[in-house]
């Protein structure tokens, strides 16, 4: 089956432009689809397109408005919006290179892959992906999608390349209401037991290790009642320690992870265990 594109056009970096393809790199089937459901009949709500007096309409009559006044619309057609002439419409343009280390968190958004549309063009992207990657800078520019012009990043990601939308500055509050109040700084013995936990717990980063626990909980209670059986109840394998003092809460974090003594080797016996298969190592996108 072939891959459906999110968004197709042209990726322009000064001189050089190639047609290129964007995918969303979410895999929303992972999602588990809840519905609405009347209680007393078990059937699932329909939710209808009504005006103010309750009149019903058909989808292809409903455009966009603007409210300029209290019940004043200004009406604008779907083509109407699609015709706007923007540089971005087709072509994301690259204006612009940063470290990525420059770009706070808090302004990435949603991910997308990006591949060249044709083999032919594979050799150009190939100079842009490493490129950007012997560089370890991040490309910038803005790109119509999603019914919105976004700003985004491009990087290398494996063997192409990971578009980022970005939010905009006027999109994202102000930190100060929220942190101008936090005046403690940390003492210096508190600071190093925190510095050493992180030290021993500190690892390469790989997303597998970690599940998402809601969603397996609640497809576990969502085939317990198919099967008309009690949900399988989950231990808390971490019960809450109560906490006198920080210090003592990371002096004793400390000498739970500290390694144990290693066992006494078993005694050796004629009969050989079978080795098990290797894991493939995961390939990981740089």
């Amino acid at each position: 089956m072939a891959l459906r594109p999110y968004w197709s056009g042209n990726l322009r970096m000064s001189l050089v432009t190639l047609p290129v393809s964007i995918y969303s790199a979410l895999n929303r089937s992972r999602t588990i689809a809840m519905h609405e459901i009347y209680r007393k009949t078990g059937q699932r709500i329909r939710h209808q397109n009504v005006t103010d007096d309750g009149t019903e309409v058909e989808r292809d009559d409903i455009i966009k408005g603007y409210e300029v006044e209290k019940g004043e619309y200004v009406l604008i057609e779907p083509d109407e919006i699609k015709d706007l002439k923007i540089p971005s419409s087709r072509t994301l343009d690259i204006v612009q290179f940063a470290d990525a280390a420059d770009i706070d968190d808090i302004y990435f958004d949603s991910p997308y892959f990006v591949a060249p549309q044709k083999s032919a063009d594979e050799d150009t992207f190939a100079v842009i992906r490493d490129a950007l990657r012997q560089t370890k800078k991040v490309g910038l520019g803005q790109l119509a999608i999603g019914g919105r012009e976004r700003l985004c990043s491009v990087k290398p990601c494996g063997s192409g390349l990971l578009l980022h939308t970005l939010r905009y500055e006027d999109e994202l509050r102000e930190s100060d209401p929220y942190f101008e109040d936090i005046d403690a700084t940390a003492s210096t013995e508190e600071l190093d037991l925190a510095k050493e936990l992180i030290r021993r717990k500190t690892a390469d980063f790989d997303a597998g290790k970690f599940k998402d626990h809601y969603r397996q909980a609640l497809q576990g209670l969502i085939d317990a009642k198919i099967e008309n059986r009690e949900p399988t109840a989950v231990e808390e394998d971490r019960p809450a320690a109560k906490v006198i003092n920080l210090m003592d809460a990371l002096r004793k974090s400390l000498q739970d992870k500290e390694e144990k003594p290693a066992s006494k080797p078993k005694a050796k016996t004629t009969a050989k265990a079978k080795p098990k298969a290797a894991k493939a190592p995961r390939k990981k996108a740089s």
